[in-house]
């Protein structure tokens, strides 16, 4: 498999992506820890495989051997890394680092699933900001809307009513999370990269 790292630094974050052609994930055990072969052997899919071992191959490339730990919700973190989150598409995996506040990434393949289900996950008020018959716009939302679910710590989310999107430009829009106790915001940025929909929040999550 190649090796073809981007790096991309937008503000604070950085981020790592890692595309990848079809491969034989058991020809890299060699270059994955004992605890991380003990994980792979785990999945039965080879996609699923092929998605665990690019993605430690990048993490290494980039933090070494560090261990990734998940907290109780499967978010995932690394001691004295600062805050990371961990996405894969299509065939493409990508790590975002943030040292300062808690970063969320999403990669979604830009086809047309999203657009189909649209109403499933995005609220009236939504449907009429976003354009419901653009694939790309549709799948944007749904990444966004991926992305918040990541910052907002806990499992059970209903994404219309408490996973909350506007938009302010084409590539920032405002996220905001309703939890129980208080409601949430940030800035999230939207790019294109290998064919999918690259979603992370540029500013920290603030009160509102």
């Amino acid at each position: 498999m190649k090796m073809e790292i981007e790096e991309v630094l937008n503000g604070e974050t950085r981020i790592y992506l890692l595309p990848f052609a079809e491969f034989d994930p058991h020809l890299y055990l060699d270059r994955l820890s004992a605890i991380e072969i003990e994980r792979f052997f785990q999945f039965k899919h080879v996609k699923r495989k092929q998605e665990f071992v690019a993605t430690r191959l990048l993490k290494h490339s980039i933090f070494g051997f560090s261990h990734i730990h998940y907290n109780a919700v499967g978010a995932p973190f690394m001691e004295d890394a600062g805050f990371i989150s961990i996405s894969h598409g299509s065939n493409l995996v990508g790590i975002s680092v943030n040292q300062r506040y808690a970063t969320g990434l999403d990669l979604e393949l830009i086809r047309d699933k999203a657009q189909r289900i649209h109403a499933k996950f995005l609220n009236p008020n939504e449907q009429n900001q976003f354009d419901v018959a653009s694939q790309w716009e549709m799948t944007a939302c749904w990444s966004a809307k991926e992305t918040l679910y990541k910052l907002a710590g806990r499992k059970e989310i209903d994404f219309k009513k408490e996973l909350l999107l506007s938009k302010n430009k084409s590539a920032a829009w405002k996220g905001e999370i309703v939890n129980p106790t208080a409601r949430l915001s940030t800035e999230l940025t939207i790019f294109e990269k290998y064919n999918h929909v690259v979603t992370f929040n540029s500013s920290p999550i603030v009160s509102i």
